[in-house]
């Protein structure tokens, strides 16, 4: 790579900005999936909290670096080059480029901004500016009222901000926008409409990492974890959807992760593959909402493939007494958790949930053939909800004394 960038100039309000003229960094970071090697990206989280450490570094010391490197959640370091570098008074500001890697989306290419100014006060403040999608709706990872600029996101820009602060030996604090204005355009791409969030996109990321979403080389990939644990003679597997399962199955159910595999929206290929394989049990740890689409008898979850999460709510809910203001108010409910909320609030959550599990299990036990399966339903707020009547049978095969058998 060479850097190949313009020299500081004035633009017509007397503010010293810079062009980017170079080529891009690419992020050298590739994983295995199926048969292909495919190059992981960086989320849109990562660029904003890149961005917002050049725009910091720019403001305090004068000197605007050619490019940020950050060590993202999922501890891999990226390094991104910053361009539209720009700085006035008491403020910088710079933006750093969406890399989807193989897997893009939407906001692939797009520019990410971060305007940093001093702050006497103290304190790292974040904001939404341009094209950064504002929240309408409870039930979301951000109140009503805020930039829709998730916790993770949130809380890498606030840790580039301070450690910039650091390295610069200053005091004051900094108020950070984040902004996006191609967002404004690309928003009604997403599902942020349909979510309540409102103006633009959503920042991003939980890892800070994208990784490639190949359909069939996913699913070749699950058939490999699958071949690999029962070769060393697994045979009673525990299955998630993705991270967030896996850690709840670790930390809040006690479980070990030794016989894990996860099925990421692919549940009825990993249950079709497992029997066929010959596994004894099959338990399966995954977040409600993923779930009430299977008990609707979809198993693939993907959103882009099949969704009624709240239809399914809404059935069970009827099924078990609620009234019809009722289901019209859970019906009218963006995510999972609040509508959660709507049936504690009715007094129905612990019927709904059981009727739920009842067709949950009903379509698993059918799918499976002769092959023990459960399932066991967490959301994050609301944490352990709910279990499968033969799940709970299972989470010992995945303690201590019984990892090996």
């Amino acid at each position: 790579m060479f850097w190949a960038r313009s020299i500081l100039a004035q633009d017509g309000a007397g503010f010293l900005c810079e062009k980017e003229g170079g080529s891009g960094v690419r992020l050298e970071h590739y994983i295995p999936v199926g048969k292909e090697r495919l190059r992981c990206g960086y989320t849109t989280g990562t660029c904003a909290a890149a961005a917002a450490r050049g725009a910091a570094e720019y403001l305090l010391t004068g000197r605007c670096p050619a490019a940020v490197e950050i060590r993202t959640p999922a501890g891999i370091c990226v390094t991104a080059e910053l361009e539209e570098v720009c700085r006035g008074g008491d403020w910088a500001s710079c933006a750093v480029r969406k890399d989807g890697g193989d897997d893009p989306d939407v906001t692939d290419g797009i520019l990410i901004y971060a305007k940093a100014v001093c702050r006497p006060a103290g304190g790292i403040v974040i904001a939404g500016g341009a094209g950064v999608g504002r929240v309408t709706r409870p039930g979301l990872d951000q109140p009503v009222g805020e930039a829709a600029i998730n916790s993770t996101p949130r809380r890498m820009i606030r840790a580039e901000c301070e450690a910039a602060l650091k390295a610069a030996g200053v005091s004051c604090g900094l108020t950070v926008t984040i902004s996006a204005p191609a967002g404004v355009g690309l928003a009604a791409k997403t599902f942020n409409p349909r979510l309540g969030i409102e103006g633009g996109i959503s920042i991003l990321g939980t890892s800070g990492i994208v990784r490639p979403m190949s359909e069939a080389a996913l699913v070749d990939s699950l058939y490999l974890e699958l071949d690999q644990l029962y070769a060393r003679g697994g045979r009673d597997v525990l299955v998630t959807p993705g991270n967030y399962g896996a850690d709840f199955a670790r930390t809040d159910l006690g479980l070990s992760l030794q016989n894990l595999c996860s099925c990421s929206n692919y549940l009825g290929n990993c249950i079709d593959y497992a029997a066929g394989k010959g596994f004894r049990s099959f338990l399966l740890v995954s977040h409600l909402g993923k779930l009430s689409k299977v008990a609707a008898g979809n198993f693939n979850t993907h959103s882009a493939v099949s969704d009624g999460r709240r239809e399914s709510l809404c059935t069970h809910a009827a099924l078990s007494g609620g009234a019809g203001a009722v289901i019209r108010d859970l019906y009218d409910c963006v995510t999972t958790e609040a509508a959660l909320d709507r049936l504690r609030a009715a007094g129905l959550l612990e019927d709904t949930l059981e009727s739920l599990m009842g067709a949950l299990d009903a379509h698993l036990t059918a799918r499976a053939g002769g092959m023990t399966i459960g399932a066991v339903a967490f959301t994050k707020q609301h944490g352990l909800l709910a279990m499968t009547p033969g799940a709970a049978a299972l989470l010992p095969l995945h303690r201590g004394e019984e990892e090996t058998r």
